[in-house]
C-alpha cells in the first residue's frame, strides 16, 4: 500500500504529472514516496521518507529526472518494514533494469525470497515488493509482459503492480488482483492509478481493471489481457465529478468541507429514490432483485470501521421496520465466524471506496453459500460494485479526508430507506413509512442549520480538548452514533474514547466516573429520552462532567449543544452525528494535529 501513479504518453515532462498524482493520493495514507522514470534511455529513481514535499526536495537536488515520457510513482503505507529509503518504492530487479511499484500484500513472499536468495540474489529491503521485482527480473527473457504473467502464476496474495523495464523504454505494464487499479485514457497519454483522484486532472475517461487482468501499454496504445494472455475488451467509463469537487474549496481541511457538504449529500443520496404517493422507496440498482427480496428470511449488514457502525444502525432499522431479522457483522470477522447463510439470506456490504479487502473477502464467502449480495458503495466501478449481485451508489462525490464523515451519513440514510423498502413489501403501513420519509426530507435543512453555526462547537471543544479519556453514551438508535462519535475523536484527536449504550453504564463503566472524566450524552427527544436523563443523573451524582446533545437546554449538565428536532427516532441520530463530527474536528484543531491525515491510518484499506 498505498498509492500508485504511472504514466505513458507524449508529454516529456512526466515528473510533474507523477508528483501531482501522488499529491492527490496523499489522503490514502503514506509514510514514504518514490518515483522512477525513463530519462535519456536510463531509468532514474528518487525516494524520500515522509510527505511528498520531502520527495520534491530530493528531486530538486540536481535531479536528472526532468525529461522522460514513461514513469511510475508510489506513496507507501507500511505493511512490511518501517519507513526507510530502503523500504520505499519503487523496487528493482537484481540488474536494476526492471522497476516495480506495488499495493497489497504478497502472502508467499518469504518462500519466494528464500528461493531467490539460493539463486544468489541480494535483498536490500524488508518488503514483499522487492521480491516481486527480483522475481520478474529472474523470469525476464526479453518480453516484459511474458515475465510479469509468469510471475503472477507464482505470487499469492493481493497486489496491484506497475512495472517498467529499461530494455523496453516505451512499455508500461499494470496488473490487478484484489487491489484497486484504474486506467485513465486521454488522446496523447495513458495514466494508471490506484484511485481516480490521481487521474481526474488529466482525463475523465477511465477503464476499471478487474482481478486477473493485465494492461500492456506501448506509448499511447494498449492491450488488456487475462493472466492467461487472452485479449479482453473493456468499456470506457466517464467519471461523474470534477477536480474542483476533490479540492478543499477554501476550507482549512477536507474534513470540515466534507462535514459541511452533508446537506447536499443527503439530497444526492435520496434524489429520485422516494415514491411519495405510496410512501415507498425505489432503488434503480435493486430493481432486478426486488422479487428475490420477498423470499429472504435473514439480513446481514456488513462493514468495518465507520461502515460497521452504520451497519449497526442499519441492523436496528431493519429489525424495527422490515419484518425480517437483521444482524450487523464486522467484515474482518465474517469468514471466521460460523454463519448460517443460504439463498434466503440478504447480505448488504458497505464500503466507501469499494475496495476494502475484508469486505470483499466476506462478499466472496457469502456468494459461495448462495446469498443475495448487494452493495452500498460510493466509488463507481470499484470491486465491491462489480462483484455484488446488485447495489446502490451513495453519489456523494470523493471523500478525501481519511476519517469518514459524509459516507457514514449517506450509508445511514440509505440503510433506513432499504428498511422502508423491504418493510413496505412486508406490512409496514403507509402512515409510519410516510412519517419517516417526511423526516428524511427534513434532514438537509436540519444539517444546514448546524453548518451555518458550526463555529459555535469550538467553544464546547475547549472544554474537553485536553482530556485524556472520554465517554460517549446513547440509547436505541443513538447507540451506534455514540460508537461512531467515539471512533471519530479517537481517529483525529488521539484521545481515548469509549462509546456505549446508556443502559450499559452501570454495568462496569460507571466505575470510571469522576470529576476528570467527561461524558458526551446523546439526549435528543425520542422514546427513551427519560432513560437517558436517568443515565445523566447517575453520572452527575458521581461528579462526572456531561456535555449533552439535545433539542432543548438541559439544566443538569455542564453544557448543552442544541440540535434541530426532525421529530423521528429513526432520523434524529443522523443529525446528532454531525455535531459529534464537528466536535471531533474542533478538538483536533485545538490540539494542532494533522486532521486530514491522522497518524497510522489509511483511507482505503486494501489488505487484510
Amino acid at each position: 500500500m498505498c498509492g500508485i501513479v504511472a504514466y505513458s504518453g507524449k508529454n516529456n515532462s512526466v515528473l510533474p504529472i507523477l508528483v501531482s498524482g501522488l499529491k492527490r493520493l496523499e489522503y490514502r495514507g503514506y509514510d514514504s514516496a518514490g518515483v522512477a522514470i525513463f530519462s535519456n534511455n536510463i531509468i532514474y529513481s528518487k525516494k524520500a521518507v515522509g510527505k511528498i514535499v520531502s520527495l520534491e526536495e530530493v528531486i530538486n537536488k540536481n535531479s536528472p529526472l526532468e525529461v522522460g515520457n514513461v514513469g511510475i510513482a508510489h506513496t507507501r503505507w507500511a505493511t512490511h518494514g518501517s519507513a526507510t529509503i530502503e523500504n520505499a518504492h519503487p523496487h528493482y530487479s537484481q540488474d536494476k533494469k526492471i522497476w516495480v511499484v506495488h499495493n497489497g500484500i504478497i502472502e508467499n513472499y518469504q518462500e519466494i525470497k528464500e528461493q531467490l536468495i539460493r539463486q544468489g540474489m541480494r535483498f536490500e529491503s524488508e518488503t514483499d515488493t522487492e521480491v516481486i521485482a527480483k522475481l520478474i527480473g529472474s523470469l525476464y527473457k526479453g518480453d516484459l509482459r511474458e515475465a510479469v504473467l509468469a510471475a503472477t502464476r507464482l505470487l499469492t496474495g493481493a497486489y496491484a503492480l506497475c512495472i517498467i523495464c529499461e530494455d523496453e523504454p516505451n512499455r508500461l505494464i499494470g496488473v490487478k488482483i484484489s487491489s484497486p487499479l484504474v486506467v485513465g485514457i486521454a488522446d496523447d497519454e495513458i495514466i494508471i492509478a490506484s484511485d481516480v483522484s490521481a487521474i481526474i486532472e488529466r482525463t475523465k475517461k477511465v477503464i476499471y481493471l478487474e482481478d486477473g487482468e493485465l494492461i500492456d501499454i506501448n506509448n499511447t496504445t494498449y492491450d488488456i489481457v487475462s493472466f492467461h494472455n487472452k485479449v479482453k475488451k473493456k468499456a470506457i467509463s466517464e467519471i461523474d465529478w470534477d477536480l474542483e469537487t476533490a479540492t478543499k474549496g477554501g476550507y482549512d481541511h477536507y474534513l470540515l468541507k466534507e462535514i459541511l457538504e452533508q446537506p447536499q449529500v443527503i439530497k444526492d443520496s435520496v434524489r429520485g429514490r422516494i415514491v411519495n404517493e405510496t410512501a415507498d422507496i425505489n432503488f434503480g440498482g435493486l430493481i432486478e432483485v426486488r422479487s428475490r427480496l420477498k423470499q429472504i428470511d435473514k439480513i446481514v449488514v456488513l462493514g468495518v470501521g465507520t461502515s460497521f457502525y452504520a451497519a449497526k444502525l442499519g441492523e436496528l432499522y431493519f429489525n424495527a421496520l422490515s419484518g425480517v431479522p437483521a444482524i450487523a457483522v464486522m467484515s474482518p470477522e465474517y469468514r471466521y465466524t460460523k454463519n448460517i447463510i443460504n439463498d434466503k439470506t440478504w447480505l448488504i456490504a458497505m464500503s466507501q471506496s469499494g475496495e476494502t479487502a475484508d469486505t470483499i473477502a466476506a462478499i466472496n464467502e457469502a456468494k459461495k453459500h448462495g446469498a443475495l449480495v448487494t452493495g452500498i458503495v460510493n466509488t463507481v466501478g470499484s470491486t465491491v460494485a462489480r462483484i455484488t449481485d446488485a447495489g446502490v451508489y451513495n453519489h456523494i462525490g470523493p471523500e478525501i479526508s481519511v476519517a469518514s464523515t459524509k459516507a457514514f451519513t449517506s450509508q445511514g440514510v440509505l440503510l433506513l430507506m432499504h428498511a422502508i423498502m423491504l418493510g413496505r413489501q412486508r406490512g409496514l403501513d403507509y402512515s409510519e413509512a410516510s412519517a419517516i420519509i417526511t423526516a428524511i426530507k427534513k434532514l438537509p435543512d436540519a444539517m444546514q442549520e448546524i453548518a451555518n453555526n458550526h463555529q459555535s462547537i469550538e467553544s464546547i471543544a475547549k472544554l474537553i480538548y485536553q482530556d485524556k479519556n472520554l465517554l460517549y453514551i446513547g440509547r436505541q438508535y443513538n447507540y451506534p452514533i455514540a460508537l461512531e462519535g467515539a471512533l471519530k475523536i479517537k481517529e483525529i484527536s488521539y484521545i481515548h474514547a469509549e462509546g456505549l449504550s446508556g443502559g450499559e453504564l452501570k454495568h462496569g463503566f460507571i466505575a470510571l466516573i469522576d470529576n476528570e472524566l467527561s461524558t458526551i450524552a446523546l439526549a435528543t427527544n425520542d422514546s427513551v429520552t427519560d432513560k437517558m436523563h436517568a443515565n445523566i443523573a447517575e453520572i452527575k451524582a458521581r461528579h462526572g462532567k456531561v456535555i449533552a446533545i439535545a433539542n432543548q437546554n438541559l439544566s443538569n449538565v455542564d453544557a448543552t449543544i442544541l440540535v434541530p428536532d426532525v421529530q423521528s427516532d429513526f432520523v434524529q441520530p443522523l443529525v446528532n452525528n454531525v455535531i459529534l463530527q464537528l466536535l471531533a474536528y474542533y478538538v483536533a484543531k485545538l490540539r494542532n494535529l494533522n486532521i486530514d491525515q491522522p497518524r497510522n491510518l489509511a483511507k482505503s484499506v486494501t489488505v487484510e
